[in-house]
């Protein structure tokens, strides 16, 4: 049975998996760290994914390889292929202002959602390249073409053979706002109004065509699927059908159902991104998931399992007090500049038990605002499959269904999002017109009564926090 690799270069880490192409089968898995930070030398990520290469036992006796990674950020390279600068992150925010410049400048949010889907925000890759021309002119001038991380490592699997040979996917290319999932064409009168120049970009190609060919010493010229962003790749692998809504609690949390027609919320909560298969993946995003369980399981002094267990001592809202987890700015509400909050808090509530399940559930209310944002848009929501490394904890799983207010599938820990890559890279391996059926073993449900206090108490606390005078 031929076999079949999918890497995720996510922002904390590389992962590799390979997989039998027909059942998907684990045969063996590797990783490797990526450093801290906002912005990162993209060789730091090549290095990283040398080492989970031969971690996973190398890739000599695969057929295809497939390359998922984190979204929206800025590979900038000259005409020699080389890198220019360090790439900014998702997750790096100082490019806010160039947002709310390039969303005024064209007329509104409403233009860019009718556009590109999205309306731009701080994450969003056409907002870093309007940040490079106003603050490193020189090295703005020296950009042949621009690029994903996904796309980078992808090209650098293939040799790097030249700039003409850069590609993408539908899903990756659909948040750089300059291409736009409803036409599937590049709008580079978008990139211009950004950079203030054309440059190249990466050829955008359907599902399972072939981006190249493996060039590495030892292998075979193994196929080199066209990748994915992290989330579309996430809910290939989870195998996401119509009524599932995913919501995957990583570095950041991100909510989103697969559709059959394009997104344009001009409100700017929903992004209208594209999907692995050829559909659209409607997605609302929070900066701040998992970082909000590490942050109170730091300020409390205890490891993770000690704080799902002190959540799960305390009642049901936890006496009123509420976490707003604004810790690193926030994407949805789009504040880059906000910060956390506590309310609530009385010599009642000033317990260990009881900020970890104010943490717990302010995490998963930001959550379930997207929720309600996508049934807003016409997703039809069923469940919730709860992904990513903060559905471990079993303080998320058990409360998540009473604030979703819907039953919560769990499925067994794993690297979906490299699970996503593989299986497309299966598809190509066995050219089949559609992609192999894998299903995840061993998922959980969890159901449990709503407890509306939970969210109403949230969002009263949200407002009043957002409308602070200094706030941002």
């Amino acid at each position: 049975m031929p076999l079949v690799a999918g890497v995720d270069s996510s922002t904390q880490s590389c992962k590799v998996v390979v997989r039998d192409a027909e059942t998907g089968a684990l045969v063996r898995q590797g990783r490797a760290p990526h450093p801290d930070g906002t912005e990162v030398d993209p060789s730091a990520w090549w290095a990283a994914l040398e080492t989970a290469i031969e971690a996973a036992g190398g890739l000599a006796d695969v057929a295809a390889v497939s390359v998922a990674g984190q979204q929206h950020g800025m590979v900038c390279l000259d005409e020699a292929g080389q890198v220019i600068r360090p790439a900014l992150l998702w997750n790096d925010t100082r490019s806010a202002d160039a947002a709310a410049e390039l969303v005024a400048e064209a007329g509104g949010a409403g233009f860019w959602a009718e556009a590109v889907g999205s309306v731009p925000v701080a994450s969003f890759t056409v907002t870093k390249l309007r940040w490079l021309a106003r603050h490193e002119p020189a090295n703005a001038d020296r950009v042949a073409a621009v690029c994903l991380p996904h796309d980078w490592l992808t090209w650098r699997l293939a040799g790097a053979p030249g700039l003409d040979a850069l590609r993408t996917d539908r899903s990756d290319a659909s948040g750089t706002g300059y291409w736009s999932p409803a036409t599937g064409e590049y709008r580079p009168d978008l990139l211009e109004r950004a950079l203030g120049r054309a440059v190249r970009v990466p050829t955008v190609l359907g599902p399972a065509e072939v981006a190249g060919h493996l060039d590495l010493p030892g292998g075979v010229p193994a196929l080199l699927g066209p990748g994915a962003g992290d989330n579309a790749a996430a809910g290939f692998g989870v195998g996401a059908r119509p009524g599932d809504v995913v919501v995957s609690i990583g570095t950041s949390g991100t909510v989103f159902s697969v559709a059959d027609t394009p997104a344009a919320d001009p409100s700017g909560i929903v992004a209208g991104f594209a999907d692995v298969t050829g559909r659209f993946l409607p997605l609302v995003c929070t900066l701040n998931a998992a970082r909000v369980l590490d942050a109170a399981a730091g300020m409390l002094g205890v490891g993770l399992d000690e704080l799902a267990d002190l959540a799960l001592s305390a009642p049901a809202g936890a006496d009123g007090l509420v976490l707003v987890p604004y810790l690193e700015g926030e994407r949805t509400p789009n504040r880059p500049l906000a910060t956390g909050a506590v309310h609530g808090l009385t010599l009642r509530t000033s317990t260990p038990a009881h900020l970890a399940r104010a943490a717990v559930e302010g995490m998963l209310c930001a959550l379930a605002d997207g929720l309600d944002a996508l049934a807003a848009q016409g997703a039809e929501v069923r469940r919730v499959i709860l992904v990513g490394g903060g559905a471990r904890s079993a303080a998320v799983r058990r409360i998540a269904a009473q604030v979703f207010g819907c039953p919560v599938v769990v499925p067994p820990p794993g690297e979906y999002v490299a699970d996503g890559a593989a299986r497309q890279a299966a598809w190509l391996a066995l050219g089949e017109a559609e992609p192999p059926s894998w299903t995840p073993s061993g998922t959980e449900e969890y159901a449990a009564e709503p407890v509306p206090t939970i969210r109403e108490r949230y969002a009263q606390a949200r407002e009043r926090h957002l409308d602070r005078p200094t706030q941002d």
